[in-house]
């Protein structure tokens, strides 16, 4: 899946952010000079065989067990970057955009990231990020909405 051309045949509005390569959400950040606050990263878990993209913002981490009740399993582990590397295959290592649903599994998107209108992630490469109106993001995907961060 190309994100540009995700969006671009659902009509949606964004920008193209192309950058030097940055390796993390806060270096993306950085690298676009966007609040880490405003930057979302997208983090694989695993919860026996299954799995679900959660995305927060870039200056939170994941609280597994608040993550595993909003996806509705018991516990919930960080995905390896082996199951990073096959499940979002047409991305660059750890490069993972926060649509899940295009990779066939459900996506959490932390409760902060609804505080602004506009929402920056990485693309299928470390340098490129995209930003799009939040509202947009939340149409497309439909994800799971729920609290499971905190602040770094």
């Amino acid at each position: 899946m190309n994100v540009q051309q995700f969006l671009r045949q659902r009509n949606v509005v964004f920008s193209s952010l192309d950058h030097e390569a940055a390796y993390g959400a806060q270096g993306v950040a950085q690298a676009v000079h966007v609040s880490g606050d405003r930057v979302a990263k997208a983090v694989l878990l695993k919860s026996g065989g299954d799995y679900a993209l959660a995305v927060v913002p870039a200056t939170h981490t994941i609280e597994l067990a608040p993550a595993a009740r909003a996806w509705g399993v018991r516990k919930a582990q960080l995905a390896s970057e082996e199951d990073c590397g096959k499940l979002f295959a047409d991305c660059e290592l750890g490069a993972l955009p926060p649509f899940g649903s295009q990779y066939g599994v459900k996506t959490l998107l932390d409760r902060r990231l609804l505080e602004d209108e506009e929402i920056v992630f990485e693309g299928n490469t470390h340098h490129e990020a995209v930003r799009m109106r939040l509202k947009d993001f939340v149409e497309i995907e439909k994800p799971t909405v729920a609290r499971f961060s905190q602040h770094v």
